[in-house]
């Protein structure tokens, strides 16, 4: 067995492997760029090498920094992550060469299924059913248009060398061609160091469920089951889980023989991923064969028991197998959320910044588990540079709805600040009616959140707790402050107190009581008025909360709820189920003095084109004094590797163009200006 590893990657998946390692008793090395000279995988790790500047292309993805730092801390073997130079049959070369153990497959594995091209035409000789297309490189954008004919709308413009969702677009149109030919290109080129795009059908509709198989170096494989990967938004993976809803015993047994036999035909070791899309008949056909661990490995962990890093670096030992397809047993249901550093109710555009507050829900074990695998901590920063994952929430429960019920108190818990998240977004998807019914595909969010996330109106229950949540905590910093200055007597006493609180930005006004039943306990008692002052509910609230603490967990009237609390001016922002509101708790006589005050107007910037994002202005496509059409591209920019094209929201003629390409832009900067 190895006694030393480095670890050629950073984030979640770096301090993932470091934690199987350490429980094996093998030492690790962390490799980091300029910007992640703090960052946790270098804190966890037993050694830390520098290799360079944020760029991945000036550090991450250079090789021959990457087997200096294993010579110099004498490190025996190499675990790639995912990303980078995980499926770079150059890379794993150079380590054989360099004497350096690769935990992954053989190189020639890497060349045939690593390269979506050549597993393909490998996957269409093995007489495994493919997607039609065409798998030739493309080599500019009127061949891609001419084929892109040949084949017929909707299309799939994918890098060879992609992954995660980089390098992908789809196109309905030449027009979607000629602009996403070019940006897939450009992705591809700067996350993996490899521009060649192919072009193959977009089944509408379908959905992407994955086989995790593992090989040895013996012969011997198996395969551990499948995980449903539908919930995508821009071809990146959102929500996974494991097993799906939606396979019959028959149909997993198919697709497990036939991601066995492939990777058996490619003389496959280590463990690797064969994914498939599935239209609504079950009939499946092959996408492509990841030759590397997955992002959403943890639920296959969580439902079969199995530790795939461990198993990894077992057979990049060269030991055997000592599981049969036998011993693969299901244990209930896991799903993955992944929790990004993006702003969903602006069309998921990228957010960084300094993690001012971070505090994930408490772990735990048992037949209701909850994992959270990060690569952050409270004040680290979330870099432009690099992907903006924050972590991967999983819950593993008996069954699929206690699964999805965990998972929304667990997203109910997860504390971020500093810098926006999809946490409100993720929780609505946990409560939608389509997911919930596992009707699901990998057009769920485009077609059920077209134009980003909106949250939401609540409905009367909704705001009903978060009246009586606001009421709770305004009553619990009253007493606080009370108890402080000595106001209150010594004895237990019962009275009530009228509040009003606004709800939302609107101000929709809730008159109730708060009556004390014990002023020493967590009980209260709140009766809602409408604005007649004629009783309408009464419900009993128990917490303990206390002042400054991010999470509310209490009880309505029996029904546990857990809210976020975040301070506002004169009032609290409450977070819960994908909803969020501001409150403000007055007395009467206070609410009928706000009311009188005027309402603040957001400045008229219809008139800008403000950058969404910081970022790098990769390109103009427009001209100062140009006349554009609502919908036409203005510009690009890029921001955590993926480009976003900005478009006009009305008919405009462009005055003024106020930055070049290649320059960095912040968040609100003015790009141009309109008439």
């Amino acid at each position: 067995m190895f006694k030393k590893i480095l670890i050629a990657n950073r984030g979640e998946i770096a301090c993932r492997v470091i934690k199987t390692a350490r429980k094996m008793g093998i030492a690790t090395v962390a490799i980091y760029s300029d910007v992640d000279k703090s960052a946790l995988h270098v804190k966890l790790a037993d050694e830390a090498v520098a290799i360079g500047p944020a760029p991945a292309a000036q550090s991450y993805l250079v090789i021959d920094k990457i087997i200096d730092a294993c010579q110099q801390t004498g490190a025996e073997a190499v675990h790639p992550g995912y990303g980078f130079l995980s499926e770079n049959a150059a890379f794993a070369s150079a380590l054989a060469k360099a004497k350096i153990a690769f935990i992954g497959p053989n190189v020639e594995a890497i060349e045939v299924m690593g390269d979506k091209i050549a597993s393909k035409t490998f996957a269409q000789k093995a007489e495994v059913s493919i997607v039609p297309g065409h798998l030739g490189v493309i080599a500019d954008t009127q061949e891609a248009l001419k084929i892109s004919e040949q084949i017929g709308y909707p299309v799939m413009l994918k890098a060879s060398a992609g992954g995660g969702g980089k390098g992908m677009r789809i196109a309905y149109g030449p027009q979607d061609v000629e602009e996403g030919f070019t940006a897939a290109m450009s992705e591809a080129r700067s996350s993996f160091g490899d521009d060649r795009v192919f072009i193959e059908k977009f089944i509408e509709n379908p959905r992407h469920i994955e086989i995790q198989v593992l090989a040895d170096s013996f012969g011997n494989a198996i395969h551990l089951c499948e995980r449903e990967c539908s919930i995508q938004r821009r071809n990146q993976k959102v929500i996974e889980e494991a097993p799906s809803s939606f396979l019959d015993e028959k149909t997993r047994i198919l697709m497990g023989e036939q991601a066995v036999a492939l990777a058996q035909a490619v003389n496959y070791q280590s463990a690797g991923t064969v994914e498939f899309i599935i239209d609504d008949k079950k009939n499946f056909y092959f996408l492509e064969m990841n030759t590397r661990l997955q992002v959403e490995h943890p639920v296959t962990e969580l439902i079969t028991g199995i530790d795939l890093v461990e198993q990894m670096i077992r057979v990049a030992a060269g030991e055997k197998l000592k599981l049969a397809q036998s011993d693969v047993k299901l244990n209930g249901w896991a799903i993955e959320s992944r929790i990004y550093a993006e702003d969903p109710e602006r069309n998921f555009l990228p957010s960084i910044g300094r993690l001012s507050r971070y505090r994930p829900p408490d772990e735990m074990a048992g037949k209701m588990s909850i994992r959270n695998d990060t690569g952050v901590y409270e004040g680290a920063e979330i870099s432009i540079h690099y992907d903006p994952m924050i972590a991967k929430l999983c819950t593993h429960a008996p069954d699929r709805g206690q699964a999805i019920d965990l998972m929304r108190d667990a997203l109910d818990s997860f504390v971020i600040d500093g810098v926006t998240s999809n946490i409100n977004f993720l929780s609505d998807l946990m409560a939608h009616k389509r997911w919930l019914n596992g009707d699901i595909s990998t057009g769920l969010i485009a077609e059920e959140y077209p134009d980003g996330f909106i949250p939401k109106l609540p409905n009367k229950t909704d705001l009903l707790n978060f009246a009586s949540v606001a009421a709770a905590i305004d009553h619990s910093e009253n007493m606080r402050k009370r108890n402080i200055s000595g106001q209150l007597p010594g004895k237990t006493v019962h009275f009530a107190r009228r509040r009003v609180v606004w709800l939302g930005e609107g101000a929709k006004a809730y008159r109730l009581d708060v009556e004390i039943v014990d002023e020493h306990g967590p009980l209260i008692r709140i009766r809602h008025f409408d604005e007649k002052a004629e009783f309408v509910v009464e419900c009993a609230v128990e917490s303990t909360w206390v002042s400054g603490d991010p999470l509310w967990r209490g009880v309505l009237d029996d029904k546990k709820l857990i809210f976020q609390v975040r301070p506002i001016l004169n009032g609290i922002r409450l977070s819960h189920g994908g909803l969020d509101q501001a409150a403000r708790v007055f007395t009467v006589h206070e609410a009928e003095m706000a009311a009188l005050m005027p309402i603040k107007q957001p400045p008229d910037t219809s008139k800008f084109l403000l950058c969404p994002m910081p970022g790098l202005l990769v390109s103009l496509a427009v001209e100062e004094g140009q006349e554009v059409k609502a919908g036409q591209a203005l510009c690009v920019v890029e921001a955590m590797k993926m480009e976003n094209i900005l478009r006009a929201e009305r008919d405009i003629t462009v005055n003024g163009i106020h930055f070049a390409p290649g320059e960095a832009l912040a968040v609100d900067d003015v790009i141009m200006d309109f008439s």
